[in-house]
């Protein structure tokens, strides 16, 4: 078995990575980035995706997909991505504050 502890990212390398990375951002017109779910509470696993909150300045298929795909290039793992529309369009308002809370822009 494979050490998970060792190999695994955290919520402060995600962040920098991000910050480190501009002219991804920029290419897919990224207005703002945060994370949020397990990575954002500290809490992942070695099956856990990442979660991302991207506000697009162009918010169109082509910049979802090609962000979505870049994002799991650069970290290796699967990314999940959620936009504020979706966000707002949560009906359990219990997990829509969650994930608001655990909210980390980079």
């Amino acid at each position: 078995m494979k050490n998970e502890k060792k190999n695994a990212l955290t919520r402060q390398q995600i962040l920098r990575t991000l910050r480190q990375n501009p002219s991804l951002l920029e290419r897919y017109a990224v207005k703002k980035i945060g994370l949020f779910g397990s990575y954002a509470k500290e809490r992942q696993t070695g099956r856990s995706d990442i979660d991302f909150l991207v506000a697009f300045k162009q918010p169109t298929y082509d910049n979802f997909i090609g962000l979505s795909r870049e994002l799991e290039n650069l970290f290796g793992k699967k990314v999940e991505i959620l936009t504020p529309e979706g966000l707002d369009s949560i009906r359990v308002r219990g997990i829509a504050e969650s994930i608001r809370k655990t909210l980390a822009y980079a």
